[in-house]
């Protein structure tokens, strides 16, 4: 028999559009001779729903959508989608088998993930029985995306008659969650002997992104049909018995993997919310440069705006490199001096600082023999990013265009970046990318087609807000900062833990506090696409006001 796999990308809420385009994959995939069709986990409404499913006119509008689609779709094929199932008082994450214009059985999610991303014991109930069906000669047992994490679900289905395993999924990505699905997959078939088709959605959903990479797995646990990841199409397998044929695709490396699940992150959030392009501060720097490589490449050149905004501390290079790189990359490219701006905002506020210890001077020179004025504090390199956040989130207001911002995540973990300045915007790109990751990015994109001038890569990191200013005078290098950053955010290892692994006890407690220190900046961030195991979002939830210090326990 043939069995086909819709890897779709769905649009959460867009309850007539998901509904179309499974009732379009019904019948190509019944034109291709297919006899049963596989759907993303929610495939009717969409994934995460979140608290919209605990709205009764949602779940009404998903049922009626349900019975809708059960009568359009073709009657020979038997069809597998998702939709929250309400029942009385109860509500059920379910998938529903559709064949000869009916409903006609409905299994209901038995574990309910409640950890990481996932939330789903706060609005769904678990259900308990098994799911059996015939279809070409074979019986199938349904289980949805968290069943198979858990033992229990598998069995149940084995004991019930079930040849097969159909597991829906929406299975968010991180960095090499393929190995983890195949992983558990294996656990499955060694509890309950069935091989095991894994279809997964693909798309971008706020800060989730869904890379596809959809399975099977024969009995053997040897995975037999891959498919590809960040593709949205129908593929199809050939069973016979307990064997499967099919497409063999080869997976993406890590760089690969996630640069395409940034690419998927901006194109679908600039297109399901609807914005007609993006812009960006371009710096010169090498951030800001993936940045707008990145949104180039998801939404084309011709919707993508980079500003430069130069003050008196940005380098010359800065300037050169920012116009070589939108040269190669042919988007829209603005440049708008910040110092007159600044140097209004520093004359206004000069009586206010007058009694401060840091008094701030007034500008020195006018026009073309202006110069540099001197920088007292943080309050005046923060001024400058909040000169340059103002004007970009007027060209948003402006030109109905989206701001993405370029800060990365060991900046968001150390609370290096302002408030209401570079971190002003509404999507942050590299929001869950460090910064060593952020170099290797770089380069990858650049072994495809050399978009990002060299000297962007190569240079010190600077804010330029200040003369003379790197990135190092405030904090650790890179490479031994991210490595810290992994074991305190997400791996949730103490203090004592990481100087074990072999770094400074100084450094470590500097670390620490500047992580637990940031928590109020990070919950005014935008939103961003999660790349890792834990991200800053939907992941990691601290408490703003909290006097617990791990980090005093070190000498």
């Amino acid at each position: 028999m043939k069995l086909g796999i819709a890897q779709l990308n769905l649009v959460v809420g867009d309850i007539a559009g998901n509904t179309a385009r499974l009732q379009a994959a019904a019948h190509e995939a019944r034109g291709a001779g297919a006899d049963l069709l596989l759907t993303p986990e929610m495939s009717i409404c969409g994934y995460p729903a979140e608290d919209l499913v605990l709205r009764h006119d949602f779940t009404a509008a998903c049922e009626v959508a349900l019975h809708q689609l059960a009568a359009a779709a073709p009657p020979e094929l038997a069809l597998i989608v998702g939709y929250p199932e309400r029942s009385g008082d109860e509500l059920f994450n379910s998938a529903a088998l559709l064949r000869g214009g009916r409903v006609e059985t409905v299994y209901r999610k038995h574990h309910l993930p409640n950890h990481s991303v996932f939330d789903e014991q706060r609005v769904f109930d678990s259900g308990d029985m098994p799911c059996v069906f015939a279809c070409g000669g074979l019986n199938f047992g349904l289980v949805i995306c968290g069943d198979i994490w858990e033992a229990g679900p598998a069995q149940r289905a084995m004991e019930a008659g079930a040849d097969w395993l159909l597991v829906p999924n929406a299975s968010p990505f991180h960095l090499n969650k393929e190995h983890d699905r195949a992983r558990v997959a294996r656990a499955r078939i060694v509890e309950a002997g069935l091989p095991i088709v894994y279809a997964n959605m693909v798309g971008g959903q706020d800060e989730l992104v869904f890379d596809g990479a959809s399975f099977a797995m024969n009995a053997d646990s040897e995975i037999v049909v891959q498919c590809p990841a960040w593709r949205e199409d129908l593929f199809y397998l050939e069973l016979d018995g307990a064997t499967c044929s099919g497409p063999r695709h080869a997976l993406p490396g890590e760089e690969a993997a996630a640069y395409d699940a940034l690419v998927m992150a901006v194109r679908d959030y600039v297109g399901k919310n609807g914005f007609k392009g993006v812009h960006l501060g371009l710096s010169g720097g090498i951030d800001s440069a993936l940045t707008l490589a990145i949104a180039a490449d998801a939404l084309g050149a011709d919707k993508v705006h980079a500003v430069m905004m130069p003050s008196d501390y940005t380098a010359s290079i800065s300037v050169e490199d920012s116009r070589d790189m939108v040269k190669r990359l042919g988007v829209r490219y603005s440049e708008i001096a910040i110092k007159p701006i600044f140097d209004t905002f520093r004359a206004q506020l000069a009586p206010e600082f007058a009694d401060s210890p840091l008094p701030n001077p007034p500008p020195v020179g006018e026009g073309a023999n202006a110069k540099p004025t001197p920088i007292n504090d943080t309050t005046e390199e923060n001024l400058q990013a909040r000169t340059r956040g103002t004007l970009l989130m007027a060209l948003s207001n402006k030109l109905g265009t989206l701001v993405l911002t370029t800060g990365n995540k060991s900046e968001m973990a150390t609370g290096y970046a302002t408030l209401y300045g570079d971190m002003a915007g509404g999507f942050a790109v590299l929001k869950d990318v460090p910064k060593t990751l952020v170099y290797r990015l770089s380069n990858y994109r650049n072994s495809l087609s050399g978009v990002i001038p060299q000297r962007i890569i190569d240079r010190p990191p600077s804010a330029e807000l200040r003369p003379d200013q790197t990135d190092q005078d405030s904090l650790p290098p890179y490479d031994v900062l991210d490595a810290i950053l992994a074991a305190y955010v997400e791996r949730d290892l103490s203090a004592h833990d990481i100087v074990a692994l072999g770094y400074d006890a100084a450094i470590v407690r500097k670390v620490i506090r500047m992580v637990d220190f940031s928590e109020y900046k990070r919950r005014q961030a935008p939103p961003g696409p999660r790349i890792t195991p834990r991200n800053f979002g939907k992941d990691r939830r601290y408490p703003i006001t909290s006097k617990y210090r791990p980090e005093e326990v070190l000498p």
